[in-house]
């Protein structure tokens, strides 16, 4: 079922300082696809939020670097347990730091099926989705324009990977998926291309 904006979910404000080194995390990070029976919490996917596309300055700049600040990415969420937060997909505002309902109800089923079969992703309590509108990019940058994007997605996934391993979380990226069957799932914009799954949870 489709959900409306007028139920838009502000979000816990995210930390700027860590107890953890950045090289601790770059050493400890890896991949994982078995997660633990355990929910997030709502100040954690706040933080991976803001890690992966938040606001670091009032002129709009984020977290990831994006060519010519054109900023093409667009984070969805598909929540199936989040303390706090209602089962469904949801998209991310960087400027307001907030989610806007899409589509309610547990989508993880539906998203782990996208991704050729890969069961294992419903055990995660919640998969992050970056998607792109190409044209952004494109308008400035022409051809070189998709390169371009898929640097920024790169960007954004890795952040979100390292925050997650700061919070004591795990995940991985996913790249075996159908494009079409995911923004299905995800209700993306018929502009909108998805190019990266992220699903987080805490090891077992």
């Amino acid at each position: 079922m489709l959900a409306t904006r007028a139920d838009a979910v502000a979000l816990p404000t995210p930390k700027r300082t860590g107890s953890v080194p950045v090289e601790s995390v770059l050493g400890t990070r890896r991949s994982l696809r078995e997660f633990a029976a355990s929910a997030l919490s709502l100040a954690e996917l706040s933080q991976l939020l803001w890690a992966a596309q938040g606001l670091t300055a009032p002129d709009g700049r984020r977290t990831a670097p994006s060519a010519g600040a054109l900023y093409p990415l667009e984070l969805s969420v598909v929540v199936g347990e989040v303390t706090g937060l209602s089962a469904g997909v949801y998209r991310y505002e960087p400027a307001g730091h907030r989610l806007i309902p899409v589509v309610t109800g547990d989508r993880r089923r539906a998203l782990a099926a996208a991704a050729v079969g890969q069961d294992w992703m419903r055990g995660a309590p919640a998969a992050f989705v970056i998607a792109a509108v190409f044209s952004r990019t494109e308008r400035k940058y022409g051809e070189r324009g998709p390169q371009y994007v898929h640097f920024e997605a790169g960007c954004a996934a890795e952040n979100l990977a390292l925050q997650a391993t700061a919070l004591g979380l795990g995940t991985v990226v996913v790249g075996a998926f159908e494009d079409g069957e995911v923004a299905a799932v995800a209700a993306l914009d018929k502009r909108e291309r998805p190019l990266a799954i992220l699903p987080v949870g805490r090891p077992r």
